[in-house]
Parts: structure tokens; sequence; C-alpha cells
């Protein structure tokens, strides 16, 4: 089933019912959402773009970028959303490994994107975009539960990012289990977009969508503690997901303002460690408002869940130890820890996280060897190390591939490697994470010059800026006359973070 024919059904039902809120305005009812991503798409399919074919999103939150979704999947095709804090070139490699075959962009990013790809690209905030969506309304495409909806690309080891195949049966699964294991949804609700739609937050619009909730997209485009406390005021019942660090900062600036924010109803975190500390400091502010998840691109948000009434219990005899964990299995996965060979583990043994269930993906885009590494007898090999106690829940022991995780988003150091190594007075580099009250971690480096000789560590923030986005950028640089190494010669990560906790 085309996941889209939520929105059709949702129309049909609620037609007059707000959908689509711009800060504090109503921009559609769901009628209206519906008869223009329907514009879209037979838009589309005059363009001969529809089954098989990869359409990119290249945007920031505004409701057009829902417009543009399900216009996409009304005409049978694939979405292909693009992180839109990346570095056009980064952007361009995601286009054309894709294979998409138009873009939609916000206005302001498209020239910097052309310079770096020859796909066609279309402003998704001018007249020809509006023009688009006011074409005759189409029949929705055909889709069944294994056909591609969203090419997620994520980075791994090799700094090169891979597409995760999303389907339509995945986006479904998802969608349902959110309601089963996070938090119901009613019509009364309105989701609020503040953490990149390209990633969680906009694979929880589809439920949102289904139950005829609004959806509200801030005028700042992102994180405004100050914004989403007046627009949690204005709208009532407002539901969002939150990074460990946002919660952080929501905390403090609700605090600052004296503000319990009533009108919120729920935040779901996810996407980095949280810390003990800061998660009973917010309920203890806010209530018990909290739902924690655990997920991947490879089964998006749907691995784990730590429910509200578990976030806020204070009574359980090991209510803290539950608090650090990520919660127990969600409705439609199986979870397991093996060992490097995928053999299960007992209780209370650290392995590799295993999951299996309708959420997991088929595979990585156009990548066989990197899809028959992760996906093992029907089982999803996370890479992240973790332990299962005896009631089920589930605490993160580590991170592999050395990914840092700065403000919820994930940085895989070799992408920033390979740029730094572009420079021809470095001779080696090693790049993690650095502690942080503010993001969670920073993104540091550490180099050895060529020759023993000196340079302006400027030169290579300027380097970076001209390759990779600038949240990848790193925030300090330490030279060394060597990296620390193993007996094999590989770096040991292990003790660069050791000398940055000391110098803390």
């Amino acid at each position: 089933m085309n996941i889209a024919n939520w929105l059709k059904q949702t129309a049909q039902r609620t037609p007059e019912a707000p959908a689509l809120v711009y800060g504090t305005e109503v921009v559609a009812d769901y009628q209206t959402f519906f008869a223009r991503a329907s514009g879209l798409a037979s838009s589309l399919k005059q363009m001969g773009i529809g089954p098989g074919d990869r359409v990119a999103l290249f945007m920031k939150n505004h409701p057009n970028y829902l417009i543009a979704l399900y216009g996409i999947w009304m005409a049978g095709a694939a979405t292909v959303p693009v992180n839109a804090k990346l570095h056009p070139k980064e952007a361009a490699f995601i286009l054309e490994n894709s294979g998409s075959v138009l873009c939609f962009v916000s206005g302001g990013m498209e020239a910097d994107l052309s310079a770096a790809t020859e796909i066609k690209l279309v402003n998704s905030d001018n007249a020809t975009f509006a023009a688009m969506t006011t074409a005759k309304p189409c029949e929705i495409a055909r889709q069944e539960t294994d056909d591609l909806a969203w090419l997620f690309y994520t980075s791994g080891t090799t700094g090169k990012p891979k597409g995760v195949m999303i389907t339509h049966g995945m986006l479904l699964a998802t969608s349902i289990g959110y309601p089963a294991d996070v938090d119901a949804v009613t019509s009364d609700d309105a989701a609020l977009y503040a953490a990149p739609m390209s990633h969680g937050a906009g694979l929880y619009a589809m439920i949102h969508v289904r139950m005829g909730a609004r959806h509200i997209c801030p005028v700042s485009g992102g994180f405004d503690p100050t914004e989403v406390m007046q627009l949690a005021t204005h709208a009532g019942n407002l539901s969002m997901f939150m990074a460990p660090t946002m919660v952080r900062r929501f905390t403090d600036a609700a605090k600052a303002a004296d503000d319990r924010v009533a009108g919120m109803k729920t935040i779901v975190y996810g996407g980095g460690p949280m810390y003990v500390a800061d998660i009973i400091e917010a309920v203890d502010w806010f209530g018990p408002k909290f739902v924690q998840i655990y997920g991947q691109g490879e089964c998006p948000m749907a691995i784990t869940s730590l429910s509200r009434a578990e976030v806020a219990d204070r009574s359980h005899p090991r209510w803290k130890t539950r608090l650090a964990s990520v919660g127990s299995a969600q409705s439609l996965v199986e979870v397991q820890i093996g060992d490097e060979n995928g053999k299960p583990l007992g209780i209370d043994v650290a392995g590799e996280i295993m999951v299996r269930g309708l959420p997991v993906m088929p595979g990585y885009w156009q990548n066989p060897e990197a899809t028959a590494n992760s996906l093992k007898d029907g089982w999803l090999l996370t890479g992240d190390v973790g332990i299962l106690d005896a009631e089920g829940y589930l605490t993160l022991q580590d991170r592999s591939k050395d990914v840092i995780i700065s403000g919820g988003t994930n940085i895989y150091p070799r992408e920033v490697e390979e740029v730094l190594l572009t420079h021809p007075l470095i001779s080696e580099v090693s790049v993690v994470g650095r502690p942080s009250d503010e993001w969670g971690e920073d993104v540091v480096a550490f180099f050895v010059a060529a020759n023993g000789g000196e340079f302006n560590p400027a030169e290579l923030d300027q380097l970076c800026r001209e390759q990779i986005a600038r949240f990848k950028r790193p925030k300090a640089y330490y030279p060394l006359s060597e990296l620390p190494k193993n007996n094999y010669g590989k770096v040991l990560k292990t003790e660069l973070r050791a000398q940055l906790t000391k110098e803390s």
C-alpha cells in the first residue's frame, strides 16, 4: 500500500480540519493539503516522473516539505530527503548516487547546489512550485509494501554515505508502532518539526497525518527554545522530537522563563546518549511528558522505547537503572545481543545489538557488500554495543564505528579526516568527539604535521568550509608529534579521548 493513501483518507474524513501550520498561521486544511500534494503528483507525472524514480528534497523545515513529500509518493516515486545543513558538494553526491531525477530546494539554496550538480532543481518557495501544486489532481499510484518510499543517506566507516532503503511497509510499521509503543495520537494533537524533517522528526509525520493532527513548522526553521514555548502555548497538545542536547537547552530556557509549558503534550527524545541527571531535572520541571526511543536509519525510530510512565517513575526499586537504559523492544521487532558471529549471548552480557522485524530495512541502495555486512539471517547488526537485562531493558554501552553525535546529528570521523588529509602539510589525522555540555559532543581533530612543519589551523578550518557542512567542522585542532597506535598500526582513539578527559 502507498502510504500517501493515509492523506487521502484523512482529507475525505475531515476535509476542513487544520493540517499545515507555519508558526501560528494555518496555511492549509486537509482537503487543501491533499489537493496541493495531488496536483504536484500530476505535475511530476507530466514530467515523466513516476514509479521507480527518485526525487530529492534539499529543503529546510516548511509546510511545503510535506506537500512535496506526499506529492512524490502520490506519483509513485521515492523521496530522497537530504539534510539541509549539508554542504552542496555533499548533497550533490547523494543526488548523483541515488539517481535522483529532480530535487526540490528551499529558496536561497539552489545557486550553490546547481554549481555542484546538473540535476534539475525546483525552488519550493517560488511560483513554479506553487503552479505545480495547482495542477489537476491525479489518482495515487499503486505501491506495494516492499516498494521503495524513502531513501535515507547515512554515513559509514568509509566516509561515503550509504542509502538506507526504507519501504512503504517500513513506514507503515513504524507509524503503527508509534501509538502502540510511544504515544497515542488524536486529531486534537499537533506535531512540531523543530528537528530536521529529513530525519527522525519527519518520519513521525505519517501517523499524525493518519490521525488528522496539525503539522507545525516554526518560522525560525529550527530549534529555538523560546519559540517552541510560545508555539506550545498557542497550539496546545504539542508533541515533538528532541535530541538530548535539545532537551537540556529547552529545560534551561523554560526554567529561566519560569514556564512549565503546559501546552506541551509529549517530547520524544533519542538520537544520542541522555544523561540521567538531565532527564530527571526535565521531568521534575515539566512533569511526565517524556518518552525515549532508540532506533537507526536501518530500523527507523523503532528498536526500543522507554514509556512516559517509565521515564517518570521514581517508585520502582530499579528506576534509575531503567532510566539509564533505552527501554525495551518495541512491538514490531525482536532484539537480542550477539557475539562477533551473531550468536545470541546471555543476560547482562555485553555484545552487538541485533534487531529483526517489520521496520528493518531490506538493504542499502546499490551496495550489496554493505548490505551483506549488516544483515545476517534476517537480523540487522546495528554496530552498537549493549546489554539486555532479565526484564528486557536495553542499555547502550558504546557506539561502534566511532560515530560522533553532536546536537543529535551523527558525524562520522572518516568524512572529516579525509578532507583534512588533502592538506599538503598534514601527514596523519584522527577525529574524535569531545564532551560538550551544549551539544553532547564537539568534533575535534588531532593531527601530525608533515616533516614537523608548522602552520595556522585556520587553514584547516577553511579547507573544511569548502568541502563539508559547517556542523562537521572541528571545534579544535591538537598538534601531535605522532598519533598513538597499537601494534597493528591502528590509531588508538580511546587514548585521544583520554587526553581530552584529562584536559577537562
